[in-house]
């Protein structure tokens, strides 16, 4: 049984949301330890790698002796994620037990009588995972290469920017990039796919929106890209916000780029990917001065069936046999149409708990439950776009990659087509992106698993359709 979570671009990995925690947590000072560290010193860097899913991802604990104890942060390399705090660090012995409150996970192991190892168990959000930790030398852990990123200095301003959400008084700290020449410029507005993400986009070290911001201003097209709230350098909790939240967020965007002389208020557009690809039609349903959106592997049927059809293809792809898929997406259609008609809290837990715990360890039950009732879940599991698509008027270009295994092309393009235009709107193009995946990446399985493997952030060939559509669409 998958169980629909708080994840990154619907990446269904248990660790995923919760390790791309807000960078502005990296300031904080790691907690301490109250009394003195007499056992030998674990001074030093331990890096070891979970498997989720078949996907690596790697971790790194740096720990350190202070007078006052011993102290810990740690990295996610996999996920861009550095320097992320930790809430108390223990050792008694040859037990170490490391915990980050903020993402609720906890990290319990034993150390070798030599120091050669530190061999535990991961625990998060009611999942537990093998993770054994050694020495790492510094610099040992390479950055992966990723040739798309673009190098300094641009040919183009990039200003650090702030604005404030008015009804619900995040302040959201951005980057507004203008292009070369005078303007004013038509512009979009980036928005973010699900979890908690920073400006760029940052998962498994891609950096998706650094990337396409970089070829969109270089092409005469404004960006405003920004931390969604509580992560990075933008305020506000990201925890119980749901998709129309964030929507909000995005009103905010396009009215600070209103504000700038530099735009041309009248040719201001929407770019979302993934759970983006859902706000942007809200935003632009009803407000029907945007100039355009692009949705990039955005939906176009409720979120109870984008979840299973994205439970059974990952499965498929993974080579489980078709019967065992099959009968785990009975399962999971169960279980996410209980979330969708019980509407009494109480009754609705009560069955699910029955449900997951045929599936799961009893031990499991208690986190996923709070993760499949969480307001963000639930918002998303019953959430329909369809009506909002209808009210939809501006142009609309929507790409979504042929191996994408987390928004099917199939079931949600002719969707999104068939809401626009029983809706009245003409100016529709939809595209089925061949050998794309859901990060829009030149692909060989579409799998999660190969996102931090391919070194191509994002196709040149998207990035150029997107870019010449909106000049042919934006009045350029």
């Amino acid at each position: 049984m998958t169980v629909p979570l708080r994840i990154a671009l619907f990446v269904p990995l248990m660790l995923v949301p919760a390790l791309a925690v807000p960078a502005a947590a990296h300031a904080q000072r790691p907690a301490r330890h109250a009394a003195p560290v007499t056992a030998p010193s674990l001074d030093g860097a331990w890096a070891g790698a979970l498997d989720v899913g078949g996907t690596k991802l790697r971790l790194v604990f740096h720990l350190a002796t202070t007078p006052a104890g011993l102290t810990a942060t740690f990295d996610s390399p996999d996920q861009g994620a550095n320097g992320l705090p930790t809430s108390s660090v223990t050792r008694s012995g040859d037990t170490l037990r490391i915990e980050a409150a903020q993402i609720h996970g906890v990290f319990e192991g034993t150390i070798a009588k030599d120091h050669s190892t530190i061999t535990g168990t991961w625990t998060q959000g009611g999942n537990s995972l093998p993770l054994v930790l050694t020495p790492l030398k510094q610099g040992a852990v390479a950055e992966p290469k990723r040739p798309q990123n673009p190098v300094k200095p641009y040919p183009y301003q990039s200003i650090d920017v702030t604005y404030t959400n008015p009804t619900q008084h995040d302040v959201l700290a951005a980057t507004l990039t203008l292009p070369a020449g005078k303007g004013p410029f038509p512009a979009a507005l980036l928005i973010t796919g699900s979890g908690p993400q920073d400006r760029d986009e940052t998962l498994m070290g891609h950096k998706p929106f650094l990337v396409l911001s970089d070829y969109l201003t270089r092409h005469g097209i404004a960006v405003l890209r920004a931390d969604d709230r509580g992560v990075g350098q933008s305020t506000g909790d990201f925890a119980t916000a749901t998709t129309a939240d964030f929507a909000t967020d995005a009103e905010a965007g396009v009215a600070f780029l209103k504000s700038r002389p530099e735009i041309d208020p009248h040719r201001i557009g929407l770019i979302g990917h993934s759970e983006g690809g859902v706000i942007a039609p809200m935003v632009a349903a009803r407000n029907h001065d945007i100039a355009f959106i692009v949705l990039l592997a955005g939906t176009g049927v409720p979120g109870s069936e984008v979840l299973a059809e994205q439970q059974l293809r990952i499965n498929v792809a993974r080579g489980v046999p078709i019967a065992q898929a099959e009968d785990a997406n009975a399962k999971e259609r169960e279980l996410l149409a209980l979330v969708v008609n019980e509407k009494d809290p109480a009754t609705r837990d009560a069955k699910l708990r029955k449900l997951m715990s045929q599936e799961m360890p009893l031990a499991r039950v208690d986190g996923a439950l709070r993760q499949l009732t969480a307001p963000w879940s639930l918002y998303f599991i019953r959430y329909d776009p369809a009506p909002a698509l209808r009210q939809v008027t501006c142009p609309v270009l929507a790409l979504d990659g042929s191996k994408d295994l987390q928004i099917s092309a199939t079931q949600n393009l002719v969707a999104i087509r068939r809401a626009l235009t029983e809706g009245g709107n003409t100016h529709i193009v939809v595209k089925e992106m061949p050998g794309l995946n859901h990060l829009f990446q030149t692909a060989t399985t579409g799998l999660p698993t190969e996102y931090p493997e391919i070194e191509e952030t994002m196709a040149p060939v998207v990035l150029e359709t997107i870019t010449q559509w909106i000049l042919a669409n934006s009045g350029s």
